[in-house]
């Protein structure tokens, strides 16, 4: 048993130092990995916090959105009702423009009817003067 107490002490000369090696590089490796693990979750976690912001911000956006559809459907029937009025208004200024442009004719009328009414009065009296003399 000489021999396989000499294979098994040269075995573990070699094989232990290597073994002993990888158990600390295996300990190195799940240290980092539960590192990376950790940033991960911290990544994640802010991603969330990223979207739940995000979706905020779209929620936002739709009432902002919403609230300028209902101030544009405002603006909207206020000018109509505006423009409306204006045609009312427009109307009413072209019908009272057409009396004063009939006053206006009618003045003009008798002014020059009033000329010609004096005009033919002093054709009478001079033909009365005529007739008399």
């Amino acid at each position: 048993m000489d021999v396989k107490e000499a294979i098994r002490s040269a075995l573990k000369e070699l094989i232990l130092p290597e073994l002993e090696d990888l158990k600390g590089q295996v300990q190195e490796v799940r240290a980092e990995l539960k590192f990376t693990n950790q940033r991960l979750d911290d990544v994640n976690k802010r991603l969330d916090d990223v979207n739940l912001h995000l979706a905020d911000q779209s929620r936002r956006i739709d009432e902002t959105n919403r609230r300028i559809d209902s101030v544009r459907e405002e603006l909207n029937q206020r000018i109509d009702s505006v423009r409306n009025e204006l045609i009312g208004m427009i109307g009413e200024i072209n019908r009272r423009l057409d009396r004063l442009y009939e006053v206006i004719v009618r003045r003009e009328e008798h002014a020059g009817l009033e000329q010609r009414v004096t005009r033919l009065e002093e054709e009478v009296r001079q033909l009365k003067a005529r007739i008399a003399a």
